[in-house]
């Protein structure tokens, strides 16, 4: 990882549905605070089992947030996209990350130390709204995900891990190919499954002309349909 080339101005701006609760104090503490760097793909950001000394900003990128299962196979538990916060629930919970994060690919992270959140906290009501109402958005996402990873047959699985993508990450500019490029690894990841079963789920979503495959790019050719095989679960 490397320091990132982003000036503290141009991080401010992208920062500022946070730091626009502060006072003019309180922003320029934040701000004099700050943090800035650049991951390279598959980069780690923290490791589970780590202290969360530090509130992340997703500026740029796409990140990952996973767990070690069973067989040292990844479960991904949520992606993160811009203008994103992470790594701060463990913080609140008083317990060490019970997750890793990782750069999906090359990504730029700010950060605010958690101890000056805490003393920003005490006479900010504000920013409490802020991270109660952004808890309480990922817990109902992680209710979903659980109950879609737990109870969904395959094809459902990977249907929805795929409409999931595109609603966090949107499409290219030809409005139906993913806007990213993912291994077939961190899809089975996504997706609760073996990366075999992944590889052959896609080749079925593809002969029957429900998505396109082009190395790692995906494009949507019939979306309606995936949401039906998401919404079925079988």
């Amino acid at each position: 990882m490397a320091e990132a080339a982003l000036t503290r101005h141009e991080i401010s701006n992208l920062m500022d549905d946070l730091l626009s609760l502060l006072t003019s104090e309180q922003r320029a503490a934040f701000v004099d605070n700050l943090g800035v760097v650049s991951y390279k793909k598959n980069d780690i950001i923290y490791h589970e089992g780590d202290a969360p000394t530090q509130l992340f900003c997703l500026l740029k990128g796409k990140v990952k947030i996973y767990q070690e299962g069973a067989g040292g196979r990844n479960q991904i538990i949520r992606v993160v996209r811009p203008i994103n916060y992470f790594g701060y629930r463990a913080h609140f919970a008083g317990e060490n990350h019970l997750s890793t994060g990782a750069a999906f690919e090359q990504s730029t992270v700010a950060t605010i130390p958690m101890a000056l959140i805490d003393d920003t906290l005490k006479s900010n009501y504000a920013l409490s709204q802020h991270f109660m109402q952004n808890l309480a958005v990922l817990l109902g996402v992680s209710d979903r995900r659980t109950v879609n990873l737990t109870q969904k047959h395959i094809r459902s699985r990977l249907a929805e891990a795929l409409l999931f993508l595109k609603d966090s990450y949107g499409l290219e500019k030809d409005n139906s190919t993913l806007s990213m490029f993912l291994s077939r690894e961190d899809l089975a990841n996504l997706s609760n499954m073996t990366t075999s079963n992944a590889i052959r789920t896609l080749s079925q979503f593809s002969a029957e002309h429900l998505i396109a495959v082009d190395g790692r790019k995906i494009k949507f050719i019939d979306e309606e349909r995936l949401r039906e095989l998401s919404e079925m679960g079988e």
